[in-house]
């Protein structure tokens, strides 16, 4: 058993530090949410006050948190992991940031000799109950292999994509696929409707056709043709608008740096960032609404 600081338990840092808890690990959990906490609480996490409390005493934290700034303020802050953490704690971020950040947490952390990854995930909150996530690690050799185990007890597929920050080069990319495809997924659907298609043929065709994909078959934003869709569910998000939205700027943020244009990106964008203005806490697969106008 290892005792394990896990901070950030949301939507997927709840149930990822639940199958820690499921694993046989000691979890102290810290969240500012309420409900995340009597969730966490419900599974097994103790809960801690603050940050500081989560981190004294762990082996191992975990970090699931939104954007770069919260990643830095709580690994680099006055009374963060940085500053609390015992000697060889391993830290592993989850959190989907930028590629900066990612570099300057690893080297704050490395500088003090503590091993640490950036394991962004993908997989949504489906798989983070189920403990099937893939798990997309940067970082040095022998802290991937420290790590290995614990992200094996939170997911399926642990790939390690690289040096730091190499684990958010590989979420940046897959991310902006999802988002691109999603958004045409959804342009499919309605240039089907206004041309009279039905939704269900569509559906039957494209999914066995060169036009299918892991978009459609798990974010299939028409309602009454995939299981469990969030279009059958008020589009109560299973991966939130806004986040999508979040991650294509990263992608595009980081594409300006590299000098490469992605003019296709930067639609699906422009789209994302129009609905998560509005509606962002709605499920990804409701770009249909923003494309067809909202009616």
């Amino acid at each position: 058993m290892t005792t394990i600081g896990f901070i950030g338990l949301g939507n997927m840092g709840g149930p990822m530090a639940a199958n820690l808890v499921a694993a046989g690990h000691e979890v102290h959990g810290y969240d500012l949410s309420p409900e995340a906490v009597t969730a966490a609480r419900e599974a097994g996490v103790t809960i801690a006050v603050s940050v500081a409390e989560a981190v004294a005493k762990a082996e191992v934290v975990v970090t699931m948190l939104p954007t770069g700034r919260h990643v830095r303020d709580v690994v680099l802050g006055e009374e963060g992991v940085l500053a609390q953490a015992g000697a060889g704690t391993l830290v592993i971020d989850s959190s989907t940031i930028d590629i900066h950040s990612a570099r300057a947490v690893h080297a704050a952390l490395t500088d003090r000799g503590l091993p640490v990854v950036d394991a962004p995930v993908s997989g949504g909150v489906a798989k983070a109950r189920a403990g099937t996530l893939t798990f997309m690690v940067g970082g040095a050799p022998y802290a991937f292999e420290l790590a290995r185990p614990y992200l094996e007890a939170m997911g399926a597929n642990i790939v390690h994509t690289g040096a730091a920050g190499a684990g958010q080069a590989a979420k940046i990319c897959n991310n902006m696929l999802f988002g691109t495809t999603m958004t045409a997924v959804a342009e499919a659907f309605v240039l089907a409707e206004r041309l009279g298609l039905d939704a269900h043929s569509l559906y039957d065709i494209v999914s066995t056709s060169s036009g299918d994909s892991w978009a459609l078959r798990n974010f299939c934003p028409w309602p009454g043709l995939v299981e469990g869709s969030a279009a059958d569910n008020g589009y109560r998000a299973n991966f939130a608008a806004a986040l999508m939205s979040k991650d294509l700027r990263l992608a595009l943020g980081a594409a300006a740096e590299a000098g490469v244009d992605l003019p296709v990106s930067s639609g699906a964008d422009t789209v994302f960032a129009a609905l998560a203005a509005t509606e962002g806490h709605l499920d990804a697969s409701a770009v249909i609404r923003e494309i067809r106008g909202r009616d």
